[in-house]
């Protein structure tokens, strides 16, 4: 028996109206999928021309045409351009065209307008300068055992991210769980819009973007924007020690909670494993969570308060968290003849002082090699928070300092000054790198790979001696 053909998203002619857009050609046309890349484009797709930093998506207009989008939708002061391109490389093929003023508005307002066909969908969003894909996870994790749970995958997160990620909502769903990142000015508050939280946790206020938004002052006014579609019936969560606790929740139109070891009921406290993690207890309950350093506790703690605010049982949680793994780059610990610590999927001083701290308090008989490469979009903060950081350096339990990057200069600088009397090295060339660091490295070993995810740091784990076939990877998405 033939297998039942899914509901389209929308049509052209309804696409069209959601998103403010005039049509041109058949309004009948499906729209089973959205795309921004055309190399992703299916047949039924609706191909949304996007300018970008590296390229401008209606350039590939033709290609996604010829790809088999059934919809076109571009920027209406474009539609000249674009039409006399199409005439030229054989014509429309039978796609609607819509345009916009505005084309990433208009794919906002379709996400929206998608995601509100699903009322009894639970809305859980997640924002914070660092944590936010951990919690996801683990909330995901504990809510998924007893409950159909959706959330977005990698780091769709942003105002194209989060509005692509809403087109994966389908019946049958009965929780969202979604990331909500940013980083400009009124960001939050497009993807306030799009989602509507019913619940909302920050993780924490940061520096992260602090080059972008200035200062912590600012950061912290953009993420309380995603408590801003709040009406009175929604509830939101901060950290119990964030230095801004008071701010976020001042005029929150919900219930304020908080959360953290003190005020999470029913947390009782965590036995920490070392690398292997933290044994938790839950009202008694007591049950493994393998992420290590207090940073991913917290994390994990945040994940307990949503789950528990959503009817999820002990049991539930103690699966749930007990099943999370790390996510490449993020706190992952890779054994063989040596152990390597790899969290260079993102960093800023809050995230490099936790990962120092997490390795320097370890009981660890063999030497201690730290691999720290630059903390990018930090601005004018950045040499102050360089110097920071190799200063801290400096002062670890490292027998070996290697510094990458041309922002991180600053950092090996301070950690020179500071006296460090360890071998201390500093690269721009990630093979001169790579070969310095597998001359020093060998068993016992445990070595740390910390920086943004811009200086892709986990190449310098390649070659290293002693770690299991292909444990140096790639990077995800």
């Amino acid at each position: 028996m033939a297998e039942a053909r899914r509901e389209p998203l929308f049509s052209a002619a309804a696409a069209a109206a959601a998103a403010g857009a005039l049509l041109a050609g058949p309004g009948e046309a499906r729209i089973d999928a959205v795309a921004i890349d055309s190399r992703q484009v299916r047949p039924g797709s609706l191909f949304v021309a996007l300018p970008g930093e590296r390229a401008d998506g209606h350039d590939y207009i033709a290609a996604a045409v010829a790809a088999g989008a059934s919809a076109i939708l571009a920027e209406a002061g474009r539609r000249a351009s674009v039409e006399a391109a199409l005439a030229a490389s054989g014509g429309s093929r039978g796609a609607a065209l819509l345009f916009a003023p505005k084309p990433l508005a208009a794919l906002q307002a379709l996400a929206r307008e998608h995601r509100r066909r699903f009322p009894g969908l639970v809305r859980v969003g997640i924002t914070g300068s660092s944590g936010k894909t951990t919690t996801k996870e683990c909330a995901a994790a504990a809510i998924g055992r007893s409950r159909s749970v959706v959330m977005n995958q990698g780091n769709l997160n942003s105002d194209i991210g989060l509005s692509l990620s809403m087109f994966s909502l389908a019946p049958g769903q009965e929780v969202g769980v979604f990331e909500m990142g940013m980083n400009r000015r009124g960001e939050m508050a497009e993807l306030a819009e799009v989602y509507e939280p019913d619940i909302a946790l920050i993780t924490n206020v940061g520096t992260a973007h602090i080059g972008i938004l200035g200062t912590r002052d600012a950061i912290a006014r953009e993420k309380k924007q995603v408590f801003s579609r709040f009406d009175g019936k929604q509830a939101g969560f901060v950290w119990e020690d964030d230095d801004y606790r008071a701010f976020l929740e001042e005029g929150m139109r919900g219930e304020a909670l908080e959360f953290g070891p003190r005020s999470t009921r029913g947390f009782r406290g965590a036995r920490e494993l070392g690398l292997e993690g933290y044994e938790l207890d839950w009202e008694g309950l007591r049950f493994p969570f393998p992420l290590a350093g207090r940073h991913n506790l917290l994390d994990g703690i945040a994940a307990m308060a949503l789950a528990s605010r959503l009817g999820a049982s002990a049991r539930d949680l103690a699966e749930g968290l007990s099943s999370v793994r790390p996510l490449f780059g993020r706190s992952e610990v890779i054994k063989g003849e040596l152990t390597l610590v790899r969290d260079c999927y993102n960093a800023n001083p809050e995230s490099m002082e936790a990962a120092m701290g997490l390795c320097d308090e370890l009981a660890w008989e063999g030497r201690r090699v730290y691999v720290l490469g630059s903390m990018l979009e930090l601005g004018s903060e950045s040499e102050a928070a360089h110097r920071a950081a190799g200063a801290r350096a400096g002062a670890s339990k490292a027998a070996a300092l290697f510094f990458f990057g041309e922002e991180a200069r600053s950092a090996f600088e301070a950690a020179r000054a500071s006296g460090f009397r360890g071998l201390l090295i500093y690269e721009t060339d990630i093979d001169k790198l790579r070969g310095a660091l597998a001359s020093y490295a060998g068993p016992g070993d445990l070595v740390l790979l910390k920086a943004s995810k811009g200086m892709a740091l986990w190449r310098a784990a390649e070659g290293l001696p002693g770690l299991p076939p292909g444990a140096a990877g790639r990077a995800e998405g």
